[in-house]
């Protein structure tokens, strides 16, 4: 039986279609971490009125801990879209991998709420074939979540190969070159692409023809984000979205509209709403 607060956040999602918002484009902020040393001197109402005051549609959050992400999912459960952090605090990006308690922080996580991914995580070549890796993509795999990986493209790879089924958020695209993104686009049709922080994208205020040619060959599979790693780069939102409204005009209409929210939406808030 669905719960009435969740039966609440349904309606309130299905109807965001009649608010109005700034700029060309609504956006979802495939992007957005709100972690234990913001929450002092940002609370989450504050954080959420930024989102919204720069047209964001949804975002998707995870948080070092994850308290962060529950403390803004219930400010704002129609803007909000979960998911799971394997860290408990910042600093833990190079060393989770070899951490077999934060399988059963995970587990903990799970039981308790509802994401829609695991992630953002980092994990890099080899690293990605470590046992607690393995562990995590199988926990996506039982809850039938996606995967938010920051990595290059070999670890990409080996995710995959740890489930071909798996569905999984390339954050950066990896900061790998667009040819290399073009590859991994092709031979994996269950991967998105999270071009938060790519700096490369533009040069002098139009996109660059290779990375063009890249979002107009692959219009399904690009999200936009802010990456809010740390408390001043909360600052940047408003900023980061009118960039990013500047590059999408450079595309044409259809296929930035997908790129600045239909995708998170059909990928990511649909995929939340279904797990309910």
């Amino acid at each position: 039986m669905v719960s009435l607060r969740f039966a609440l956040v349904l309606v309130a999602l299905l109807a965001t279609d009649a608010v109005s918002y700034p700029g060309d484009f609504p956006l979802f902020d495939a992007h957005i971490h709100y972690n234990h040393d913001v929450w002092d001197s940002l609370p989450p109402n504050e954080a959420v009125q930024r989102l919204r005051e720069a047209g964001i549609l949804r975002a998707l959050v995870s948080s070092s801990s994850d308290e962060g992400t529950q403390k803004l999912y219930a400010e704002a459960p129609d803007l909000i879209i979960p998911e799971l952090r394997p860290y408990r605090k910042t600093g833990e990006t190079g060393s989770w991998f070899r951490d077999e308690s934060v399988i059963e922080y995970l587990q903990e996580r799970l039981a308790r709420y509802r994401y829609v991914a695991i992630g953002e995580f980092h994990v890099s070549g080899a690293n990605a074939d470590l046992p607690v890796v393995r562990h995590l993509v199988l926990l996506a795999k039982q809850h039938g979540l996606l995967l938010h990986a920051h990595s290059d493209a070999d670890a990409v790879d080996r995710l995959f190969r740890h489930d071909p089924d798996a569905r999984l958020v390339w954050a950066h695209a990896g900061y790998e070159p667009p040819s290399l993104v073009h590859e991994l686009l092709r031979r994996h049709t269950h991967l998105w692409v999270d071009l938060s922080s790519r700096d490369d994208l533009t040069a002098n205020g139009k996109l660059v023809p290779e990375w063009r040619a890249l979002l107009v060959e692959f219009p399904d599979r690009f999200m936009v984000g802010t990456d809010t790693h740390a408390p001043h780069r909360w600052n940047a939102i408003g900023s980061s979205a009118r960039s990013v409204r500047g590059w999408l005009a450079d595309l044409p209409a259809d296929i930035a509209e997908r790129i600045a929210h239909k995708n998170g939406e059909e990928v990511l808030t649909q995929a939340f709403l279904k797990g309910g």
